[in-house]
């Protein structure tokens, strides 16, 4: 609320008129632990809201999940691991601040901790797993400058370009992140390609170009810096390019249809990466590297597609904001440099399925990840030149096939800064080996906005 600069016998009635509207609005400013408030902590007297119409909005949002395994498992010891993250960002719309016309700023700091439980419980240490119980987990359990980023429009909004640090997913191969199983939340190239592909909260520097073909249909292309030092823990707020091994090129087309006002999302994608990658196999004679004792043989780049499909189906007369939905996800990598060829994902969601509780969603989604062949041949033949074939053997490498996720959720919509959501994770073959028992997983995950 701003104040006058005088205060005359005509201007003053006008102003005790404004401050008794807004001591009322303050008055009727939602408190702390409100549940029909964004955020846990209220709005602060009013001062979040008044804040947001300057331009200026302030988030710390928390992130926890607990995994135990039920059953099966590498290690059947029925244990639990919890892991978490804080975001911390603030959102500015520099034309309300600065009367830069289309022009927004972001900056986010994120901090992760805690252990998973498919590290040690559920796949087999000696070769890892590639599906994660907790998705919150990874990156490196540290600080970490996620988002820096200045966004401008153009031409109507027409063009529209994001310039500093951010991660391919943020707008490439886009997907939520509800569910708690890794294979059904995010970007998943970053999930199977993540030697290049960098998803959340790893940023890079970065450029991206999106232009609207048609109201519901736009094509966007970036350029990545593909810098692996970004990944270590060390560097979670490194600014310099050192260790830049080459660029990312993503290109997408998106459409966003409304069937008689039920939302669709569909994507279809592709990214190329000019750095030079290793085979996974082959030395540069075309025999088995792990044979022949010679280096793994390089190619100069590396490629893969993706296809996305989001689309409600139903609503409850004309409340769209429940109903039934369906999704369902692809990739496919380069066979010759990436351990993962294919994973394809399909699931359903039912909001608000009981009119009691009409802010719940209940989910159930399922998965495939199949490990490439030759990557499979390569950990034979490491297993022959080493003499090794007993499984229990503690150095034998165990080959890798398909591995088969399913998570079964409720989220239960507590306030509207509160979201606790219990699953039921089934994963078959854990980490694509036959030898290990199929796990059940218990899990918890809550999301909270202060």
């Amino acid at each position: 609320m701003q104040s006058s600069s005088t205060f005359t016998k005509t201007t003053a009635p006008l102003i005790s008129g404004a401050l008794a509207l807004g001591l009322a609005t303050c008055a009727h400013a939602t408190p702390a632990f409100a549940p029909d408030s964004p955020w846990m902590l209220g709005d602060w007297g009013g001062a979040r809201t008044e804040l947001a119409e300057k331009g200026y909005d302030f988030n710390l949002d928390y992130t926890g999940e607990m995994g135990a395994n039920l059953h099966g498992g590498y290690d059947h010891d029925r244990t639990a691991r919890y892991s978490d993250q804080f975001a911390l960002g603030t959102h500015m719309d520099l034309q309300r601040i600065l009367g830069w016309q289309d022009a927004e700023f972001q900056l986010t700091v994120t901090e992760r901790s805690g252990n998973n439980i498919s590290n040690d419980r559920i796949n087999d240490p000696r070769v890892g797993g590639f599906t994660s119980a907790q998705e919150v987990w990874g990156r490196g359990q540290t600080w970490r400058l996620t988002q820096m980023w200045y966004q401008q429009r153009f031409f109507d909004q027409k063009l529209d370009i994001k310039v500093g640090r951010f991660g391919e997913g943020e707008d490439f191969n886009s997907f939520p992140c509800d569910f708690q199983n890794l294979a059904f939340c995010g970007s998943q190239v970053g999930n199977w390609a993540g030697d290049i592909w960098y998803n959340w909260p790893v940023s890079q520097w970065a450029l991206r170009v999106k232009y609207n073909l048609a109201p519901e249909l736009y094509a966007q292309i970036g350029a990545y810096e593909q810098n692996p030092s970004n990944l270590d823990r060390d560097n979670g707020f490194k600014l310099s390019g050192s260790g830049t091994q080459g660029a990312l090129l993503p290109i997408e087309l998106v459409w966003t249809p409304a069937f008689e006002g039920l939302s669709g999302e569909y994507r279809a994608g592709y990214y190329y990466s000019n750095a030079n990658a290793t085979d996974v196999y082959k030395d540069s004679n075309g025999q088995p590297a792990a044979l022949s004792g010679q280096a793994y043989r390089s190619s100069s780049s590396k490629h893969g597609f993706w296809i996305g499909a989001q689309q409600q189906l139903t609503s409850q007369a004309s409340d769209h904001s429940r109903g039934l939905s369906v999704f369902a996800n692809a990739t496919m990598h380069d066979k010759k440099t990436n351990a993962i060829d294919n994973y394809v994902q399909a699931g359903v969601v039912y909001n608000g399925l009981f009119d009691a509780r009409p802010k719940d969603d209940i989910g159930f989604a399922l998965a495939r990840v199949h490990v490439n062949p030759a990557y499979r041949k390569n950990a034979q033949a490491i297993d022959q030149a080493r003499g090794i074939d007993d499984y229990d053997n503690p150095a034998f490498l165990p080959p890798q096939d398909t591995e088969y996720s399913a998570e079964l959720n409720y989220g239960m919509h507590l306030a509207r800064w509160l979201t606790v959501r219990p699953n039921l994770q089934y994963i078959r073959h854990p980490g694509g080996v036959d030898q290990v028992d199929d796990a059940l997983i218990g899990g918890i995950k809550l999301q909270t906005s202060f």
